[in-house]
């Protein structure tokens, strides 16, 4: 007899196998398509998804609860903005130096207009204020995209530790009654805000304040790593937070500044980046002694700040304002 070959039979693969063979080949070809995107992205740069913001993060300042952002404290670093200054931050976040609680505290609160935007810290109005004046404790509490909203909570925070007899609030012309009215500001940065309640008072809303993805962008390490993740935290956070306007509460909030510092026993004052005449009518019928800093020289880039030069003619104003109300001996 003549041997047969017979043919092994081949066993189809189980379900189970065929089920993990198909998932192996998704899993495959997301991660195939991922990458792609990811080299999309890098290569398209898109503004929108990029770490940087506009209020400051890259001026050593962080995500907070309470007012949006704040400087990390007793940090230092460089800035550029139509020129490069140095920076550094106290123990309290402040640009400036150690406050010693001196019972003649004179402090100035604002945006990046007394931070000091574009000057090194010795040429700003309140240093220079300092010399002039130097029975006295000048303390610089401006940070850099501040609306009136966040300068009053600001001021509230710092009271205790400060101690002021005088506090003057720079009032920025420019922005700050966009940014008074608005929950978010600079593409999409989260700050608390002020709206009316029934009986007409203020009243703080947006607390604790929303992250923004630039805090994700920054902050976590897988979207600070992937553009792709970062489109992700994008949408949510657009989904997870509106970003809402509302009527104009400047004069309020000016209002409550007032008598938050005259209730306890400091005098408060107002100057004004440039004129303003319906805050000026406010100014005048609440009795709040005022300046405005009309003609102060500015760079005419990135946010039109003062130069040295423009600092000068503040830290004049700022004196004169003092000298015609008997304000500091």
């Amino acid at each position: 007899m003549s041997s047969v070959d017979i043919a092994p039979v081949v066993q189809p693969p189980s379900r189970a196998r065929r089920i993990l063979r198909e998932l192996a080949l998704q899993f495959g070809l997301l991660l195939i398509a991922l990458a792609l995107c990811e080299v999309a992205l890098r290569a398209l740069d898109l503004r929108y998804l990029r770490e940087t913001d506009g209020n400051g993060y890259g001026m050593a300042y962080r995500y907070d609860a309470e007012l949006g952002w704040f400087p990390i404290p007793n940090s230092a670093s460089t800035f550029t903005g139509s020129r490069t200054v140095a920076i550094a931050h106290n123990s309290l976040g402040l640009r400036d130096i150690e406050p010693d609680g001196a019972a003649k505290n004179l402090l100035f609160v604002g945006d990046s207009f007394v931070w000091g935007y574009d000057v090194e810290a010795g040429d700003r109005f309140t240093d220079r204020l300092r010399r002039d004046l130097p029975r006295h404790k000048v303390v610089n509490a401006g940070i850099t995209g501040y609306g009136t909203d966040q300068e009053y909570l600001l001021l509230r925070r710092l009271w205790d530790r400060i101690n002021p007899q005088l506090v003057m609030l720079v009032f920025c012309s420019n922005n700050d009654r966009e940014e008074n009215r608005r929950n978010a500001v600079y593409d999409g940065i989260f700050k608390p805000y002020f709206t009316k309640s029934a009986d007409g008072a203020l009243q703080v809303q947006g607390l604790p304040v929303p992250k923004s993805r630039h805090v994700y962008f920054r902050e976590n390490w897988l979207v600070k790593h992937s553009w792709v993740a970062r489109v992700a935290v994008a949408g949510f956070v657009h989904a997870a937070n509106r970003q809402i306007e509302f009527d104009d509460p400047t004069e309020q909030l000016i209002g409550l500044m007032h008598d938050f510092v005259v209730a306890r026993g400091a005098r408060f004052m107002v100057g004004l980046q440039s004129s303003d005449a319906r805050l000026e009518a406010f100014l005048g019928a609440r009795g709040i002694a005022y300046t405005t800093f009309d003609g102060a020289e500015v760079y005419p880039t990135d946010g039109s700040h003062w130069t040295p030069t423009g600092h000068a003619l503040v830290a004049r104003r700022v004196l004169e304002l003092f000298g015609r109300t008997g304000t500091v001996p």
